[in-house]
């Protein structure tokens, strides 16, 4: 049985990850600069054709991995269970073919299931699939599936292969108003769009995902987990496609799933389970090390819920839900953010800047709660207090243009037109196209800046 998504449901997939709050088409892309041609092989040393250096992987890593992380609500505020990741993920990724590969192995507050990896180390698995494991075999299954495709240099392959090269760090898109003397901002939301690091991201081949299963059971019954771990995860996914269908878009996109691995995998378990120990499960262990975690769950079932009904533009139920989720867990920094949205999208601005005051005590340094507290306050005309937020989202994030338009419609707003230049001029550096450019290319001809 193949699980292959409908570009209906892959926009679907985006659109809960992200809730891009879209009015205008621009998205603000910077290219990746990518040489191709010959390296050996990793895992197997024949020669094969990338896209990437070593150091262009770790360096693309570094500038795209933390927006992505921070579109996912950054990561889990359990200090004890990102330890733990870590621990499990280093004790795998140091047995692996690529030691030497800068891992970070982080646990993010999204509620879809899903697990990825950039191609210079950084690998994230959300809360919504730890929830669904019931052991640390299974969950080192799942690190080292992604350890298995930064050994193989599968991203650095694809672009080899001619694949785009392009990662879209989107943010907040506002539509922009017409005339020369006033401009009006009316934030909205639009559950489409583009998905951060698309690119890297982008669904990997059945040869690369059979080539991670393979290299992730070698890495973890190395490190002494049972062969049983790999399987037992591919039969929660399985399991979770036809219970929760639609939080597995993201998984089954970017990792194809088929019955065909499923059986590869049990033969392969079979076979190690006779050459090797029997290895170790530790189900308590994990069941220890999620406890905090699964008294989320009720809450974040809420969310998944709500969610869903945001992708379909039901926003009151949606709320109903979000509610409910808060009242269980009303620190949650996912919850939180997600009814902030729930409330711009229902053009609610003062409650939604309650909601993103509340989001950003709940965890100060992550930047979502301040992009979105900067749209709140922009769509409230309070400009000083929006360019606040958003010049605290840029020192928090850097890397996303759209602080740079966002920066600068405050500052028209504040009747500060060199300021607001400057901010415009640093756009244009960084997007050549799109409706943001267009506009601010507009504002500069207008004021006599360009020509």
């Amino acid at each position: 049985m193949e699980y292959r998504l409908e570009d209906r449901a892959y926009r679907r997939r985006m659109t809960r990850r992200d809730f891009l709050w879209l009015m205008s088409a621009g998205s603000a892309v910077a290219s990746v600069p990518l040489l191709s041609g010959c390296a050996t092989h990793p895992v197997t040393g024949q020669q094969v054709l990338v896209g990437m250096s070593e150091a262009d992987e770790v360096n693309v890593d570094r500038r795209y991995a933390p927006h992505q992380v921070s579109r996912d609500y950054g990561s889990i505020q359990d200090p004890a269970l990102g330890q733990y990741a870590s621990r499990v993920g280093s004790s795998l990724s140091s047995r692996s073919h690529r030691p030497q590969v800068p891992y970070s192995f982080n646990v993010v507050n999204a509620n879809y299931i899903n697990a990825y990896a950039f191609p210079g180390g950084t690998i994230a698995a959300t809360r919504g699939i730890l929830l669904e494991m019931q052991s640390e075999a299974e969950f080192a299954a799942l690190m080292g599936h992604e350890i298995g495709h930064v050994n193989a240099r599968h991203s650095a392959q694809r672009a080899g292969q001619g694949l785009l090269a392009q990662v879209a760090v989107a943010g907040v898109a506002i539509a922009a108003g017409t005339s020369d003397r006033t401009s009006s901002y009316a934030p909205l939301i639009e559950i489409a769009g583009t998905i951060g690091a698309s690119a890297l991201l982008a669904s990997y081949s059945r040869e690369n995902e059979r080539e991670a299963d393979s290299l992730g059971m070698e890495y973890m019954t190395r490190a002494g987990y049972s062969p049983d771990g790999m399987v037992g995860l591919m039969n929660v996914l399985v399991r979770q496609s036809s219970e929760k269908p639609g939080l597995l878009d993201t998984m089954f996109s970017s990792h194809p799933m088929s019955g065909e691995r499923l059986e590869s995998m049990r033969a392969a378990a079979a076979a190690r389970a006779v050459k090797s120990a029997e290895g170790t499960l530790l189900r308590e262990r994990y069941m220890d090390s999620t406890a905090g975690l699964r008294l989320l769950k009720p809450a974040i079932e809420e969310q998944q819920k709500g969610e869903r009904l945001m992708s379909r533009k039901s926003f009151a139920e949606a709320e109903q839900h979000f509610s409910t989720a808060l009242k269980a867990a009303p620190a949650d920094y996912t919850g939180l953010c997600l009814m902030a949205k729930c409330q711009v999208a229902q053009k609610r601005y003062d409650r939604a800047r309650q909601y993103t005051t509340l989001a950003r005590q709940s965890n100060p340094r992550e930047a979502q709660a301040m992009q979105l507290s900067g749209v709140a306050n922009l769509a409230l005309k309070d400009h000083a207090g929006a360019f606040q937020e958003f010049d605290a989202y840029e020192r928090a994030l850097p890397g996303d243009p759209n602080a740079a338009f966002f920066k600068a419609v405050t500052m028209e707003g504040l009747q500060n037109r060199p300021a607001a230049a400057r901010e415009y001029q640093r756009y244009l550096s960084l997007v050549k196209s799109g409706s943001q450019a267009n506009h601010a290319v507009s504002r500069l001809k207008a004021w006599g800046y360009a020509k």
